[in-house]
């Protein structure tokens, strides 16, 4: 039913806008004030393309060329080598799996959690105020500190994650070493990223539940509805947009994890993200060229994400 009402005020508002559209004024006045806004807008349009533009352009360049930092040699267009040695490299393909496997597992339990989490503090309870405010606490943390701290936890003498799962409960061996076993150290870092990033899932998710309409809710307890019938035919189609930008913002972010692997394990081939690949390229071996191909592909790749974001939006909202 909300759904048909949101159709028909759709449907009711096209030959509205359309008739906007073909009155729109185009007197002196009115070209003056569009004078005025771009004059207004085009400081900002300068500063992307000082700052993101034209760094993006320049990336695109370098990585045709065999250009290294402080070398002495001539920088030549070489074409598409970086590319074929990137496809040769096996460090390259293991970064990338491992930036897979991080994005869906971290993004993956990040929505259920946040999910449980925006679902439980929506609800009226008392001292919701105070778990809103408390809930952000790990987010709020910058991710190098937080990092950190988490590395001391799993520490394998002091770390109070052993002392705990492995002493107290017997859930594991006390003397693992979670971050030096190659079997557990990504799925480590993962978990760090789920306990800082999902209160920020939660935060989107629940603002998408506070636009919902609560008469809705109230019309299907009148019908008997139960609250997981209620969930999946009221709750979760119209939460599906604010579930999309979150999805694509944790995502795209998660895709270009760097701080917290780096932080944790440095450079160590079990846990290098592409982002971490791409830095050591520029950096350690200082290949400019090589580094900037490694981030055409990171960028690339979250521009096919937000490629297969916008056509989904555009029909939801068709839908």
């Amino acid at each position: 039913m909300a759904n048909q009402r949101l159709g028909i005020a759709a449907t009711a508002a096209a030959p509205a806008a359309g008739r906007l559209r073909e009155t729109a004024p185009t007197s002196s006045w009115a070209k003056a004030r569009e004078r005025l806004a771009w004059m207004f807008v085009a400081p900002a349009i300068l500063v992307v393309i000082i700052v993101a533009i034209y760094p993006l352009i320049r990336t695109f360049q370098l990585s045709f060329t065999n250009a290294r930092l402080g070398a002495a040699t001539e920088t030549r267009w070489i074409g598409l080598d970086n590319y074929t040695r990137l496809w040769r490299d096996d460090q390259f393909w293991e970064s990338l799996k491992n930036t897979i496997v991080f994005t869906v597992a971290a993004v993956g339990f990040e929505t259920l959690l946040g999910m449980i989490i925006a679902l439980t503090i929506h609800s009226n309870f008392k001292g919701r105020g105070l778990v809103r405010t408390s809930m952000l606490v790990p987010w709020a943390i910058p991710t190098v500190v937080s990092a950190q701290m988490w590395k001391w936890m799993y520490h394998d003498v002091f770390g109070v994650v052993n002392d705990f799962f492995g002493k107290k409960l017997n859930f594991m061996d006390p003397d693992t070493a979670l971050l030096a076993n190659t079997s557990t150290s990504l799925p480590a870092i993962i978990a760090v990223d789920v306990w800082k990033t999902t209160p920020f899932m939660a935060l989107l998710l629940l603002a998408g539940l506070q636009i919902i309409p609560g008469d809705i809710y109230e019309s299907s307890n009148i019908d008997g509805a139960s609250k997981v019938r209620q969930f999946v035919d009221m709750t979760l189609p119209l939460l599906k947009p604010a579930l999309l930008v979150a999805l694509i913002f944790r995502t795209m972010d998660s895709f270009r994890v760097f701080d917290v692997i780096y932080v944790m394990k440095a450079t160590a081939a079990d846990t290098m993200s592409i982002a971490i690949y791409a830095q050591n390229l520029l950096v350690r071996e200082q290949r400019l060229g090589r580094g900037s191909a490694a981030a055409v592909v990171i960028f690339l790749i979250i521009a096919a994400f937000v490629v297969i974001y916008t056509r989904l939006v555009k029909v939801e909202e068709m839908a």
